[in-house]
């Protein structure tokens, strides 16, 4: 009996733990509202993510325009730069040319003064009173001289020259005239013209500046290639001119 009242007891027991345990709910999650809010929040992120991604392209690009923009702007100005060098370099160029060329002129009038003023006396192709009494023809010509040695205007002076030549063609400065209109035109390598204008000085015998207008008649044909012709005016200075600058000059030139 007892036995059997412990056999109920445990039964009891077992049925009453199992009922608890079938009585407890199971515990259910929320899957789909889990999941949809999962959802909602990833697209956003995705989105967002996105999004900042076009805007850094986009950036990027703006960026990368204007790069290229300012790579094309820099390539322009260092190509006007350089063609700004590259002028200036000529312009000096030829300005140190011109000045070796026109102080050499000054040196020599410095030199020989009388050169500029010449008396009556040694221009026997002019009337014995003309350098004295025509004012205005000496000072057209010391005024011609003054825009090279004194403004340095080398092309006002081509002119003032011209003109004085036009002006006063049987002029006591004639030689000297075409003497410095030779040199301003050498300088500026107008060669033509110095050649003219050295060939009169040469026509005049007399002339102070005879050989070195043969000599520089002979620098004219170096420089275009003409040895032969170059040869020829330096030894006509030799041969005139043994004992003076311009002999010693033209020797120089033939070794």
């Amino acid at each position: 009996m007892f036995s059997n009242l412990k056999r109920v007891i445990t039964l009891t027991l077992l049925a009453s733990a199992a009922s608890t345990v079938l009585a407890a709910p199971a515990p259910v999650s929320d899957l789909s509202g889990s999941n949809v809010a999962s959802a909602r929040t990833n697209e956003s992120e995705v989105q967002r993510l996105e999004r900042l991604l076009q805007n850094r392209n986009r950036v990027q690009l703006q960026l990368q325009q204007q790069v290229d923009n300012m790579a094309l702007e820099i390539s322009d100005l260092r190509g006007q730069l350089e063609q700004n060098n590259y002028e200036m370099q000529q312009m000096l160029q030829r300005q140190r040319e011109l000045f070796i060329e026109l102080d050499k002129l000054r040196s020599q009038k410095a030199a020989a003064p009388a050169v500029e003023t010449p008396a009556p006396k040694q221009d026997k192709g002019a009337a014995a009173g003309k350098y004295t009494t025509n004012a205005d023809e000496q000072t057209a010509y010391q005024n011609a001289v003054d825009l090279i040695l004194k403004k340095r205007d080398y092309t006002g002076a081509i002119a003032a020259f011209q003109k004085f030549q036009s002006d006063y063609p049987d002029s006591t400065f004639s030689a000297n005239s075409h003497y410095w209109l030779g040199q301003l035109y050498f300088a500026k390598k107008q060669d033509k013209d110095a050649v003219k204008s050295f060939a009169a000085v040469v026509s005049y015998k007399d002339s102070n500046k005879r050989a070195d207008a043969l000599v520089k008649l002979g620098d004219i044909a170096t420089r275009n290639n003409n040895a032969t012709q170059a040869k020829k005016y330096y030894q006509q200075v030799l041969d005139e001119y043994p004992n003076s600058a311009s002999a010693k000059l033209a020797n120089e030139r033939l070794n």
